[in-house]
């Protein structure tokens, strides 16, 4: 039976659930968007949601927890003077999941896990010219 398991544990140790846990919760806030299965998202989700909630109130106390989750200070940062400020109107909700489809290998559901405010940029011929310079030279 399954009562009371409070986490999915996706097949793996404990301290590669963590790793995976925070590389995919930093790689979110430094990006704003990430490509992965539906049941990682949803079980970052949750670790991703009590961080910004924590980093909605900008403190010492705060800081130093959020520090502890995610061991990138650029990422802490990113994510008290911007994220954070972003949210502060609202109450929950912080993410959200968009399926795209099934991976080809294993037909794993794959989605985009991004934060709700996430706007895509779209590429415009100059960066297109830039990037053919920069693989001829």
């Amino acid at each position: 039976m399954k009562h009371k398991r409070g986490f999915n544990p996706l097949e793996r140790m404990a301290a590669h659930r963590k790793a995976l846990i925070r590389n995919m919760s930093g790689s979110l806030f430094l990006y704003g968007r990430v490509k992965t299965t539906k049941t990682k998202a949803l079980e970052v989700r949750r670790h991703v949601e009590r961080l910004i909630t924590r980093a909605k109130v900008d403190s010492v106390h705060n800081r130093r927890i959020v520090s502890g989750r995610l061991y990138d200070e650029g990422i802490v940062a990113k994510l008290f003077n911007e994220i954070a400020p972003r949210m502060k109107d609202r109450p929950g909700g912080y993410t959200k999941i968009i399926k795209i489809g099934e991976r080809k290998g294993d037909a794993a559901s794959m989605v985009f896990f991004q934060l709700v405010d996430f706007e895509l940029k779209e590429k415009t011929d100059d960066d297109k010219k830039s990037k053919k310079e920069q693989k001829g030279k």
